[in-house]
């Protein structure tokens, strides 16, 4: 089995580049850190009549810490409190909210429903204090929700899966245990319909509240993503993109139409890629017949390699009906993590990597790249940055001046150094003991019904009990 560097064995900028080079990967990698004014991360940006302070992004994310009723509890206060505190001025959708409870991931998942208003409220309280606190005031920081459901991803009531799924999936279904026959976890046209009442009626609470934007969430293998690769489904809502796209315009459709206020983003997983078997050897994809029919932004004669061609049409029909801001991502943390979330340390119910986490950094980048190109009007936020570790700042400005992305988002990155983007910034450093070296326990913890944090890197988490749970779940 091949064993590859770990960033942190990298000790300068030359070494980076240099293991770049022997992959035969073009990544632009600036020489240093440049703080403001000099650095392009510095560089406000409009979009329509908001104002983003700088280029930085702080990805949604689902901590698995939210209480039964989907309130925030004193750990989901806090996360929200560091998304403040990093000094990135865009916080795309702070967390997955579910816009009704069926919709969940977890039992512990924030919901964007009536019962929840006061909790949704306190969420950006939390942020914007503590942005105000450390920069002087909010003008220029702008603070979205992200609406979900999570389909075939389901936990609403315990570890165990509750799939709501477009349809049968063959590799999927295989995966996860769904009887291939089975109809009744297959969403109905009507109770669609009934779906997209209530994701309007999330992004009502949250403009109530004070959000200026929500994501409407189509990435990852949730709901909406995996209705975009539905050609088999019959009727309105499959086949053709038209009808596999047709929940998420209707959605944002109706946003526009019921509350012209509020902006719209999409967070979209642009390719995807074979699912992978579960293993503790190095990842293999699960076997396919060609032509490859079930995956979105896939080519279905290599579906090793994407095709961007239907997810661009896509992205310029959004962004011709108001969409304006885009958060670019792919496949999914459920079935093939080192496609969306490249790192060393699998989760635990992943696979060693089969490739050098590196080059699932650069593909990311270089689609993002191709997005940017085909829709030079719209905000385009990068995604898959955390594997670069210390050399992050170095890549993300020059991608920025580049061009290649207006922002560039961060996920992980924040669990241990939330305090990132000011420190660059500010002083041109980074403080190599909080830095992010993807030991995936973030992941592996709520995997496990177990909050997700940084517990390696984080003192506050270190000395949760849920730390000692974790330690024994990874020895056994």
């Amino acid at each position: 089995m091949e064993k590859y560097p770990k960033i942190a064995q990298l000790k300068t900028v030359e070494q980076f580049k240099s293991r770049l080079g022997e992959l035969g990967l073009e990544l632009p990698c600036d020489d240093q850190i440049l703080t403001r004014p000099d650095s392009p991360m510095a560089a406000p940006y409009k979009v329509g009549t908001m104002s983003v302070g700088n280029r930085w992004c702080i990805h949604p994310m689902e901590g698995w810490d939210a209480n039964l009723d989907g309130s925030p509890s004193e750990l989901t206060l806090r996360r929200w409190r560091n998304f403040g505190l990093s000094g990135a001025k865009l916080i795309w959708g702070g967390e997955a909210a579910a816009v009704q409870p069926d919709g969940r991931a977890n039992p512990n998942q924030t919901m964007a429903i009536p019962e929840n208003e006061n909790g949704l409220a306190a969420l950006l309280q939390a942020a914007t204090d503590a942005h105000a606190e450390s920069f002087g005031g909010t003008d220029d920081l702008l603070v979205g929700l992200q609406l979900t459901h999570s389909g075939r991803f389901c936990r609403p009531n315990s570890k165990n899966l509750e799939p709501r799924i477009a349809y049968h999936h063959p590799q999927l279904d295989e995966k996860f245990g769904i009887d291939p026959n089975d109809q009744s976890v297959v969403w109905t046209d009507d109770d669609i319909e009934r779906l997209i009442d209530n994701y309007v009626r999330a992004a009502k609470l949250a403009a109530n509240v004070g959000y200026r934007f929500v994501d409407v969430k189509c990435c990852h293998g949730y709901l909406l993503h995996e209705f975009l690769s539905a050609r088999s489904r019959p009727g309105k809502f499959g086949g053709d993109l038209a009808g596999r796209s047709r929940i998420l315009t209707t959605v944002i459709d109706r946003i526009h139409n019921e509350i012209p206020g509020l902006a719209v983003g999409v967070r979209l997983s642009v390719f995807d890629a074979l699912p992978y078997k579960t293993s503790t050897e190095v990842g293999q994809p699960m076997n396919a017949s060609l032509p490859y029919e079930f995956g979105f932004g896939v080519n279905q004669n290599d579906p090793t390699q994407y095709d961007l061609a239907e997810p661009i049409e896509l992205m310029q029909r959004l962004h011709s009906m108001g969409v304006m801001m885009f958060n670019v991502s792919c496949g999914s943390p459920y079935y093939n993590p080192h496609i969306q979330r490249p790192a060393i340390f699998p989760p635990s119910d992943g696979y060693r990597p089969p490739e050098d986490p590196l080059v699932g950094v650069a593909r990311q980048i270089h689609a993002t790249q191709e997005c940017k190109a085909a829709l030079p009007n719209a905000m385009i936020v990068g995604t898959g940055y955390s594997y670069l570790q210390d050399y992050l700042p170095h890549v993300a400005q020059a991608v920025v001046r580049n061009g290649w992305a207006d922002l560039v988002g961060l996920g992980r990155m924040v669990m241990s150094y939330p305090r990132l983007p000011a420190d660059t910034l500010e002083d041109g450093t980074m403080r190599r003991k909080f830095v992010c070296r993807t030991f995936s326990d973030c992941t592996t913890a709520p995997r496990n019904g177990i909050v997700s944090g940084c517990f390696p890197l984080d003192p506050f988490y270190k000395e949760l009990p849920a730390a000692e749970e974790l330690r024994k779940l990874k020895q056994g």
